[in-house]
This record gives C-alpha cells, structure tokens and sequence, in this order.
C-alpha cells in the first residue's frame, strides 16, 4: 500500500520560513500530477499547489501566490513545498497526494476526489 509520507512541519513566527518534504518510497511519481493540501483548525481541506509531472505549478490559492513554491525530484519521488514569510493564517495541517488520473495539474480548482495516496500530514504552527 502507498502512502506519502510528509516532513518539516514545525513552529514557527511569522515572516519565517519552512521547507516540506512528501515522499513516496517505493512508488515512482514521474507520470503524476502531485498535490499539496492544507487543512486548518475547524476547517475543510483545501489545495494548495500542483505540480505536473513535468514541473509546472499550479496554485489555487491566492493568499499563498509570491509565497510558496512547489518543486519536485523525481529521482527521489519526492515533492517539495517551499514556504517563505508565512502568516498566522497558514496554521494548519499540510498534507500531500498524487493524482493518478493525470498529469497535469488542473488549471482552476483541485479536484480532491481525484487525489490518493494521501499521507497523514505535517502540522505547520504560525505563531508569535
């Protein structure tokens, strides 16, 4: 069974910055559009960022645009979420998944339904 497994969560103030990791062991995520997730307290689950299996990004969130970068190292399987001056509104649980039905990212919403793999998330604290 493949699940991602994520890192780097931490606490932090804001402004700071956090790098994530979503890593698949096993499982090779070269064909696959891989996602970025965030779930804050009392909140439903929203996407964040795609990448498409050639590298290009998609963001869906306006408030993260300027200030996170998705990148991927398929060698590795692994994906990575870069996130600079972040904001108390940012708290929450990141969480990463692959779409096995494409490649690419979708160009306007994130379908979760599409999404599998889903690992059990990174807590990221924004917090003075």
């Amino acid at each position: 069974q493949v699940q991602f497994v994520e890192s780097g969560g931490g606490s932090v103030q804001p402004g700071g910055s956090l790098r994530l990791s979503c890593a698949a062991p096993g499982f090779s995520l070269d064909e696959y559009a891989v996602g970025w997730f965030r779930q804050a307290p009392g909140r439903e689950r929203e996407g964040v960022l795609c990448i498409g299996y050639s590298g290009d990004s998609t963001s869906y969130q306006e408030s993260v645009k300027e200030r996170f970068t998705i990148s991927r190292d398929n060698a590795k399987s692994t994906v990575y979420l870069e996130m600079n001056n972040l904001k108390p509104e940012d708290t929450g649980v990141y969480s990463c998944a692959a779409n096995l039905m494409r490649s690419r990212c979708s160009p306007s919403v994130i379908l979760q339904y599409e999404y599998t793999y889903w690992g059990k998330g990174t807590l990221v604290t924004i917090s003075s």
